[in-house]
């Protein structure tokens, strides 16, 4: 079971929550420029370490046959899993970084998980050892970001460019954020209006009304004119009334549409269009 082990076979980055096969100097996601290494320097942690912490699984549903995976304490960035849920099994997007026996009970109890994909390094979690609690299911790992990958294992698939890992759910990869960055599309989601699972490759702002598109998030670093149309452009040929980012940010309604106005605004004000504003 998930909790049995009484020896560390892999090491937590405590920044992002990364799985690392050995305990390096620094953790080579959190030294990129789109993340950062605390002040006080690497530091690790292990499951043993976060479970005598009192962290735990929380499951919430979003909508039907959506839940959000996180935990409490939230782990590194603290991202919220997507747990989704259809006839054919579950996809686990953006694994966290933290899991136990109940949070994986929990998770079973939805129905199978079948795949488990991160739509980005950041997003890796504890990856493995979430595919493994669940019975080594397949774990797709996009070819552009394969570098980033710090605990190999035979359960890690390659894929690239655009696939249906569901009946009516479909990654693709837009890039941008990372080259391999993906996004999820779910038909049936919105009460079949459409769904896009987003994580932060389009990033869902405080207002509801607006996503932004950034190459680095905490250090703000934008993308160009052109990245940020062809992400819009990609990610346009769904239809989705619904986007879902990689916390429990929202966009409820409108999010197809919100999506391209965000993207035409963005562009205009890196061409600058605007300026004479500043």
């Amino acid at each position: 079971m998930a909790g049995s082990s009484t020896t560390t076979s892999f090491w937590i980055c405590a920044t992002c929550a990364v799985e690392h096969a050995e305990r390096v100097d620094v953790c080579a996601i959190c030294a990129d420029d789109r993340q950062w290494v605390p002040a006080e320097g690497q530091r690790w942690t292990t499951l043993a370490e976060l479970r005598d912490a009192g962290t735990r699984i929380e499951l919430v549903e979003a909508e039907p046959d959506l839940w959000l995976v996180g935990s409490t304490p939230g782990v590194g960035i603290g991202q919220k899993s997507k747990l989704l849920r259809t006839d054919a099994g579950s996809l686990l997007f953006d694994p966290i970084g933290f899991l136990d026996d109940a949070g994986v009970e929990a998770l079973q109890k939805t129905g199978p998980v079948v795949a488990i994909v991160a739509s980005h390094p950041h997003m890796y979690g504890v990856q493995v050892e979430w595919s493994r609690a669940l019975g080594g299911v397949p774990l797709l790992v996009a070819e552009k970001d394969r570098e980033w990958v710090a605990r190999p294992d035979p359960v890690i698939q390659l894929w690239s460019e655009e696939i249906e890992i569901l009946p009516g759910v479909t990654l693709t990869q837009p890039g941008g954020h990372f080259p391999g960055s993906a996004v999820v599309h779910w038909a049936a989601g919105a009460e079949g209006k459409g769904v896009l699972l987003s994580s932060d490759t389009i990033f869902a702002n405080p207002d509801r009304t607006s996503v932004s598109f950034m190459r680095s998030y905490p250090n703000r670093l934008p993308l160009s004119g052109a990245v940020v149309d062809r992400i819009a452009t990609q990610v346009g040929r769904f239809a989705f009334d619904r986007l879902y980012g990689n916390f429990d940010n929202v966009i409820p309604t409108d999010a197809q549409d919100i999506v391209r106005r965000s993207a035409d605004r963005h562009i205009a004000w890196v061409r600058g269009d605007f300026d004479d504003l500043t």
